[in-house]
């Protein structure tokens, strides 16, 4: 499998449960093989006219250019965020066993 099939996407929540939440409905769902949750972080943003400073949890989930689409859709209805930080980032090299490990924890059953 080609590297640049692979993705990383990620988003950020306001908890640690809704974190968990993102990253259990994903991969049950086969959208993403695994994800990873780091936090507390600290954002600070623009929104609605004011600069704000929130903690957020990260997620980072594993999968394929293949399933990127599926994977934004189930985020944007199951993020509580008006406009949730959706990022896709292509890997340009990685272990090969990885990478099919991957490709085929996102096949959809």
């Amino acid at each position: 499998m080609a590297s640049a099939e692979t993705l990383t996407v990620q988003t950020t929540t306001d908890s640690a449960e809704k974190a968990t939440a993102l990253a259990r409905g994903a991969v049950e769902a086969r959208l993403a093989a695994c994800a990873q949750i780091a936090g507390p972080v600290t954002s600070v943003y623009h929104w609605a006219g004011g600069i704000e400073t929130t903690q957020e949890w990260q997620v980072l989930f594993k999968t394929t250019a293949a399933r990127y689409q599926a994977l934004e859709r189930h985020l944007l209805a199951a993020h509580d965020y008006e406009t949730p930080e959706i990022i896709a980032t292509a890997v340009v090299a990685g272990s090969p066993a990885y990478l099919s490990w991957v490709a085929a924890e996102t096949v959809a059953r």
